[in-house]
């Protein structure tokens, strides 16, 4: 195991053997699979309570049906509609692209409003879809996310090359789909939702995978050069990086729920 404060780590010091070398690097190679195990952690936590936190709004908003307040604020338009419904991604663009300027708490409270946002937006499937549709949609969205993240953790073969590959593809899903919104075409719609799973199950791969290494590439950097400057606090990578993940997840189960969901 690499020395990683040594530039010569096959030189022993005066009294040193090189048992107790190779003994400090398994120490640090340790310590780094456990801060790597609890950095994931940290993103599923987050990940996982947006997701719920997004469920039990949508739900919320929904009750009462035809005199619910979701169906009063969507089904009847209006210019307050719309500031629900775009007000996410709005988000979105902000914790992107301002995570430098922001600090860690101003980060924590703009995912869990943009969790109770995409609830507010979300409502509309309790209206639509039938409950039974949505818990299959909802299970089976989270045993593929399981195992498609556990994969993306564990394989030793390089997704990084997928990477633009299936932002094309969600790019494509876009255009498509507002294609369709003025040809009304049912087969487009299945076909867009089928090729919606199937780009967002290998972007939930691509970003654990993604979000393993660049974790791996802050503490090789911290113990190559422990006098630099962090780049960037873990604490607000495992913000973004559940915030990639709840997105990966969101979109799998909506595509699925339209291309497998009873409607009312």
């Amino acid at each position: 195991m690499a020395n990683w404060n040594d530039p010569r780590p096959t030189r022993t010091s005066f009294g040193s053997s090189p048992q107790s070398v190779g003994s400090l690097g398994t120490e640090r190679a340790g310590t780094m699979d456990q801060g790597l195990r609890r950095h994931m952690l940290s993103i599923y936590n987050y990940m996982t309570s947006g997701v719920l936190l997004t469920g039990v709004v949508a739900l919320l908003f929904s009750r009462g049906g035809a005199e619910s307040p979701a169906a009063n604020l969507f089904m009847n338009g209006g210019i307050l509609a719309w500031v629900v419904i775009l007000s996410p991604l709005a988000i979105v663009f902000a914790m992107s692209f301002g995570a430098r300027r922001f600090s860690t708490g101003t980060l924590q409270a703009m995912f869990w409003g943009f969790a109770v946002l995409m609830g507010l937006s979300m409502s509309t499937i309790f209206l639509v879809y039938t409950g039974a549709s949505i818990a299959a949609a909802f299970f089976a969205t989270a045993g593929a996310f399981a195992g498609l993240s556990l994969f993306g953790y564990t394989t030793q073969k390089d997704l990084s090359g997928f990477g633009s590959f299936l932002i094309m593809g969600v790019i494509g899903l876009l255009i498509a789909s507002v294609i369709n919104m003025f040809l009304g075409s049912e087969p487009l719609s299945y076909a867009i939702s089928f090729l919606g799973v199937l780009i967002f199950a290998g972007l939930t791969a691509y970003d654990t995978q993604r979000l393993k290494n660049e974790y791996l590439s802050v503490q090789h950097a911290k113990m190559t050069n422990p006098g630099a400057v962090a780049a960037f606090p873990l604490g607000k990578m495992a913000i973004l990086g559940a915030l990639s993940l709840y997105l990966d997840f969101i979109n799998m189960f909506q595509f699925l729920l339209s291309f497998m969901g009873q409607r009312d």
